[in-house]
């Protein structure tokens, strides 16, 4: 072989070594995956992750759907529905202690702070969440905020049994409160607020209690798997679980690109205030002072615990998980991946 020969075909071996690994649909993990609820400006990160690359890239294919509530989630992946999903961690926890042999379990924390909260009009007669108490309050069955209330009740002093609940369907809760047809309605403040605000109810005719500042500093929202999934498809699990994390994070940096991708997947958002809408979630759920300094999906135990008896307490349940039953870290990838500061 000829000097320039061997040089070429050393090039060429150079060129095939550098190259991506080329992700076939065959080589892909096939997850299904639920959100909470619909597709709007909290989930920009997965229309984004699907369509910019992101899910392909780390060899995932991803089936995601809408959800019908936090209270739905654990119930739809221990019945097999789906494979992984994201739902506050506080119905998750009481699903586990209510049902052990079903062997969910949380394997991340993709927003650190709870976006749940209790909505009542600020020109109403309401100004003090004691004043709650025998009043009317209107959400679905599963919504997330009406499944930890009896927390938030116990936390500011009232009985939970005086409140009188209107069941109704996701999209009649807010014009329940609109209308004035409920003293005020429970939820999420990143659908809550900008629904309300959509139907001309604007922020400062909100008068909002987040749960969050009456001494319930719980984990918000996590991704809900089974043991089952984790020991069966451990590879599928740990790349899911990255993908997601990875384009959670590209969201938060590239918030503009992120709602156009969710404007292609669901043409009729507005991006306006889908855009709000993520920014919220952005500061009501995901930056707190922990994941500044520690980064995504940093587990604290103590915090878990304090969590996790709350939630055992309150609805007098006979067992009480630990905080490893509860949530396993060990399928996240490494904390120099999961930073969002600045500059990281």
């Amino acid at each position: 072989m000829t000097d320039i020969s061997r040089r070429q075909a050393l090039l060429g071996a150079g060129v095939l070594l550098a190259a991506p690994r080329i992700v076939t649909a065959q080589s892909l993990h096939r997850v299904r995956f639920t959100l909470d609820w619909v597709f709007h400006g909290s989930y920009s990160f997965a229309a984004a992750g699907e369509r910019n690359g992101i899910f392909r890239n780390n060899g995932v294919d991803f089936t995601i759907n809408r959800g019908f509530g936090s209270g739905r989630v654990p119930i739809d992946i221990a019945a097999g529905t789906y494979d992984i999903g994201i739902g506050d961690m506080t119905p998750a926890i009481r699903f586990m202690a209510e049902n052990p042999q079903r062997d969910i379990v949380a394997v991340a924390i993709v927003y650190d702070q709870s976006p749940a909260c209790c909505t009542v009009r600020a020109d109403g007669p309401i100004t003090d969440p004691k004043m709650l108490a025998g009043k009317t309050l209107a959400a679905p069955e599963f919504d997330g905020g009406r499944q930890i209330f009896p927390v938030f009740a116990r936390a500011v002093g009232i009985d939970a049994s005086t409140i009188r609940w209107n069941s109704i369907s996701p999209e009649l809760r807010e014009p329940m409160l609109v209308q004035r047809r409920a003293d005020g309605i429970t939820g999420f403040i990143t659908s809550t607020g900008l629904s309300l605000k959509a139907l001309g109810m604007d922020w400062p005719q909100q008068r909002i209690f987040r749960y969050k500042n009456y001494g319930m500093d719980f984990y918000g929202s996590g991704l809900i798997t089974t043991r089952t999934f984790l020991r069966e498809r451990p590879e599928a699990a740990r790349a899911a679980i990255k993908a997601i994390l990875q384009a959670t994070i590209w969201a938060y940096r590239n918030p503009a690109e992120a709602i156009t991708f969710l404007k292609q997947r669901e043409t009729l958002t507005d991006v306006a205030i889908e855009t709000e809408r993520q920014q919220v979630t952005f500061d009501e759920m995901m930056i707190s002072d922990t994941v500044k300094r520690h980064g995504l999906s940093y587990f604290e135990p103590a915090r878990a615990q304090k969590q996790i008896q709350a939630i055992v307490e309150t609805f007098s349940l006979p067992r009480t998980p630990s905080v490893d039953q509860v949530f396993d870290g060990s399928f996240l990838p490494p904390a120099s991946e999961l930073q969002v500061a600045t500059g990281a």
